[in-house]
């Protein structure tokens, strides 16, 4: 992404938690935007304070200076604080004003009712962002122009690699499977490392192993082309040691745990943008292949 993709254009968070502040590094890491165009708000004076000696960017306690100085606005608040933070910004955004959220749950129609505003951008990053690995998926509004689109590939590219999808539903499928991805993928390296050193290993070494092996395969399997099935096939031998473990993974149902966990992450992304959305009477939805 060219440094012109954002070019002078000013940008506002509200909401400078731990996910914005990673965007906001990247940005700055890549050069994407002078942190003097940045004006970023929260309630705490030591947040703010931090903010402004780390990255050089300007402050506020107040949302609605950082949104009226702003032609990107960054919302990264809980999804608790919405309707809160939705009342103070509600009279002040103009319509061009490219609004782009990373609030769980948020769909684009709560947001635009909230906000009374029609230029929207939901996305959902990943822990991996963080360290500008990471993999977000968006879906932008009809209001959102061509220059808003690039906007936000600058924006996102800053956390990784960033995908446009066209059917909004798929971001709430993505925040139960990249979203949440990286809880399933640290709760299978703790259990690997846990299983070595009850092997024997010193759990240093143990975690080393782990996380070697882990990075490594992943690396593998993007350089490949190849199906994972395929990979998994190449290392296990008849009667072999990878046989005898594939068959106690599968004796243990990992499949079934895997696809039932992303499932239950799914349901709380639905349950979470019908409480936004306010609808009534909301309901668990089936699972493709099962009876209601």
């Amino acid at each position: 992404m060219s440094e012109s993709a954002l070019g002078n254009a000013r940008l506002g968070i509200i909401g400078t938690g731990v996910m914005a502040e990673a965007m906001l590094a990247g940005l700055l890491r890549r050069e994407l935007i002078d942190a003097r165009n940045v004006l970023a708000s929260h309630p705490r004076a030591v947040r703010r304070e931090q903010l402004e000696q780390t990255y050089g960017v300007r402050t506020t306690d107040d949302n609605t200076v950082a949104a009226r100085e702003a032609d990107v606005l960054l919302l990264g608040v809980k999804p608790q604080m919405l309707p809160s933070v939705s009342d103070e910004l509600r009279a002040i955004l103009p319509p061009e004003q490219l609004v782009i959220s990373i609030i769980a749950g948020a769909s684009t129609h709560a947001l635009g009712k909230a906000l009374d505003h029609p230029a929207i951008v939901r996305s959902m990053p990943n822990t991996p962002a963080q360290i500008g690995q990471g993999v977000t998926v968006w879906y932008a509004t009809e209001s959102v122009d061509a220059q808003g689109k690039v906007r936000t590939r600058a924006m996102l590219s800053a956390l990784g690699r960033e995908f446009e999808v066209h059917d909004e539903r798929q971001v709430a499928m993505a925040t139960a499977v990249s979203g949440t991805g990286p809880t399933y993928i640290f709760l299978f390296i703790e259990a690997l490392t846990d299983a070595a050193v009850h092997l024997g290993f010193p759990r240093h070494v143990a975690r080393e192993l782990v996380l070697d092996t882990m990075q490594g395969s992943a690396a593998f399997a993007l350089g490949s082309g190849k199906h994972v099935a395929e990979l998994r096939d190449m290392v296990t031998s008849p009667g072999g040691t990878s046989a005898e473990a594939l068959y106690q993974l599968e004796r243990g149902r990992l499949r079934t745990v895997v696809s039932d966990a992303v499932w239950a992450a799914f349901e709380r992304t639905q349950h979470l943008e019908a409480v936004l959305e306010k609808r009534p009477g909301f309901e668990t939805r089936t699972r493709p292949g099962e009876r209601s």
